[in-house]
């Protein structure tokens, strides 16, 4: 997979099942959704979920920095690549996403837009040219959204308190080509 056809995928279903246990993962392998986050697990799980979900038919995306036992280095990437049936890694960390790009693997970088220094940094960030696409935590800033596609010509996920179609639409209507929630109600929509 590569980031033209995940965006063709979520031009088609915008919802992302960000999943962080195990009835999480059977509740999004049951639903509609194309896409899973897993945002869970350790070592000894991580390749087994992964090949859950694309033995489900859907696109499985591995968050580095929340599997248990996987160091923030570049090392973890290519376990990831050569170990598991993963489409694409997500990491607050630009090291690990450029290492995933260099792998083949669709690479979302994580951003916590907390104030504006964080933005800043984001764009400073995005400079380096590290990720395919870029999430934004919390999703909740239609405003701010439409700044980081405007400004950084990358592809937004809008994460984090999205919790009803109004959330969904904001984002989505600001330019963010998806959203990621952990709430299975949203996952329908």
């Amino acid at each position: 997979m590569d980031r033209n056809q995940l965006l063709d995928l979520l031009a088609s279903g915008p919802v992302i099942a960000a999943v962080k246990s195990e009835d999480g993962l059977a509740a999004a392998l049951e639903s509609d959704v194309s896409v899973i986050f897993l945002l869970s697990g350790d070592i000894l799980t991580v390749a087994d979920a992964a090949a859950r979900v694309r033995k489900a038919g859907k696109r499985a995306f591995v968050h580095l920095d929340l599997v248990d036992g996987l160091a923030a280095r570049e090392v973890s990437v290519d376990f990831i690549a050569r170990q598991t049936a993963a489409d694409g890694i997500i990491s607050t960390k630009a090291a690990l996403t450029r290492r995933g790009r260099e792998l083949g693997l669709v690479a979302i970088q994580r951003f916590f837009l907390l104030d504006s220094m964080a933005l800043e940094n984001i764009e400073k960030d995005l400079a380096r040219d590290a990720s395919d696409l870029i999430e934004v935590l919390p999703g909740l800033m239609p405003k701010m959204i439409r700044r980081l596609v405007q400004d950084t010509g990358k592809p937004v996920i809008a994460g984090g308190l999205i919790s009803d179609k109004e959330d969904v639409t904001g984002a989505l209507g600001a330019g963010a080509v998806a959203v990621s929630t952990t709430n299975p109600a949203v996952w329908s929509m």
